[in-house]
């Protein structure tokens, strides 16, 4: 039996699997609600049955927080591990939903058929393009091509806090040759993308204290040192007049992106100007002489995210403030260290405080970047299989967020991670009337298909 009669078992199935999708969606597996509870218990005891009608050996794993989901099915060939999670945001503003989020339903719209419900995008209909895969897979040929193991969380949507001890407990049981996640999506319609980049983040909260009240300008404006003076001094120095940012020591880490890498990015196409366009901008303001693709993807930033200080209401108070403050992200690629830099990032600070001020520091996390080894066979074998399936040649791509449990399939199970999802930009994931088009998982659930054949 080939590939082939898998793609056509895959084809002639679509109705029942969107028919188990809807389903799934309407459990409002709500992570985030405690009056969800017993939802999110319910999702995960609706995964195991159906894990369960592929053979596959698969059992509820209770934790601190919500429940886990594993199973494992034997095989020959490389060990994989599948990554999805079955919790989905709230649906407020519910008066913006055009019909109940967990009554799902397949529509036709202008661009296609889509499947409108709460998580059919993020993320349980593109778990169940892996889930589909395998059905199709073990209705032909019997039996799975690999030694694949299921592993779908219950948090992920708020914060993902017993992910962590889960995976340390039970590091030996899931420890596999290669992690695949299907959380991301498309570059556009017709090319799919498998992520090999992921930005780390550092925030940082600065606080300068200057006089030990607010101060009346009239009578001590000019003489008495401003904290907002100061902190907008620090701000400015914190990139050149060429963009690039000038903490001491900031690019130590930072890799130059490989020619391989470039032409695929290249060849996508990416029009900068339509991307700033519909957000009512038309210059780039990154690092001069870098394209758009490598400044969200490959390139790490300093951006200012919020400043307080002083009156900010209504009408006019002349007023100097006794504090001011700013918060400050970091985007991180490479091997940039995030405690390296926020020493560095403090200590430039410091040296620009007065003696007559204070600054105080406060963390809000620091998390190194995930870059993956493309230079491993399989994520080639992937690429391509993923170009046989869609219009154009899927490219390794960047990702201007985070994914953490990337980085932590990294660090505590020592596995690199393949993400390669079929969500679209126009998805509307955790916003009202979320869709997954039919087309993403009838190509994705084929996708995957492809994939198993190139991997095993």
């Amino acid at each position: 039996m080939s590939l082939d009669t898998v793609l056509s078992r895959i084809d002639s199935d679509l109705p029942d699997a969107l028919d188990r999708l809807m389903h799934l969606l309407r459990i409002p597996s709500i992570s985030t609600d405690p009056a969800y509870k017993s939802d999110v218990d319910g999702a995960a005891d609706w995964l195991v049955e159906d894990l369960k009608t592929l053979g596959i050996e698969a059992a509820k794993r209770q934790t601190t927080g919500h429940p886990m989901v594993v199973g494992h099915a034997p095989g020959d060939g490389p060990h994989l591990m599948f990554y999805g999670h079955y919790d989905v945001q709230p649906v407020d503003p519910l008066d913006l939903w055009h019909r109940d989020p967990f009554d799902p339903e397949l529509q036709d719209t202008p661009k296609g058929r889509v499947i409108r419900g709460r998580g059919a995008s993020d993320d349980k209909g593109q778990l169940m393009t892996f889930v589909e895969a395998c059905r199709a897979w073990k209705a032909v040929h019997g039996s799975l091509p690999a030694r694949i193991s299921f592993f779908f969380e219950g948090e992920e949507e708020s914060g993902s806090p017993s992910l962590v001890p889960f995976l340390k407990a039970h590091a030996d049981e899931l420890r596999a040759d290669l992690a695949l996640i299907c959380d991301t999506g498309l570059f556009d319609p017709e090319t799919p993308a498998i992520t090999t980049m992921l930005r780390g983040l550092l925030g940082e909260e600065i606080t300068i204290t200057g006089p030990d009240k607010d101060l009346h300008s009239g009578s001590y404006g000019g003489m008495a040192m401003n904290p907002i003076r100061v902190l907008a001094r620090i701000i400015a120095a914190l990139h050149d007049e060429t963009g690039r940012v000038t903490v001491p020591g900031f690019y130590d880490g930072v890799p130059e992106l490989p020619d391989d890498i470039r032409a695929q990015w290249e060849a996508l196409g990416f029009d900068e100007a339509a991307f700033l366009g519909e957000v009512g901008l038309s210059q780039k303001a990154g690092e001069a002489g870098r394209s758009g693709l490598e400044m969200i993807w490959s390139r790490p930033t300093c951006e200012v995210n919020g400043i307080s200080g002083g009156y900010a209401g209504d009408g006019f108070k002349t007023v100097l403030p006794s504090k001011a403050s700013a918060k400050i992200s970091f985007r991180l690629v490479g091997t940039q260290d995030p405690l390296k830099l926020r020493d560095s990032f403090r200590a430039m600070v410091r040296g620009m405080v007065p003696a007559d001020c204070s600054v105080e520091f406060t963390g809000h996390g620091a998390s190194p970047a995930s870059v993956m080894s493309t230079t491993d066979p399989a994520f080639e074998r992937a690429r391509q299989a993923l170009s046989d399936e869609w219009p154009r040649d899927a490219a390794f791509i960047g990702s201007g967020g985070s994914i953490p449990v990337a980085g932590y399939f990294k660090d505590i199970l020592g596995m690199e991670s393949m993400l390669i999802g079929f969500g679209r930009d126009d998805d509307l994931i955790h916003s009202p009337n979320e869709k997954y088009d039919v087309e993403s998982f009838h190509k994705g659930i084929r996708s995957w298909a492809r994939i198993l054949a190139a991997l095993t």
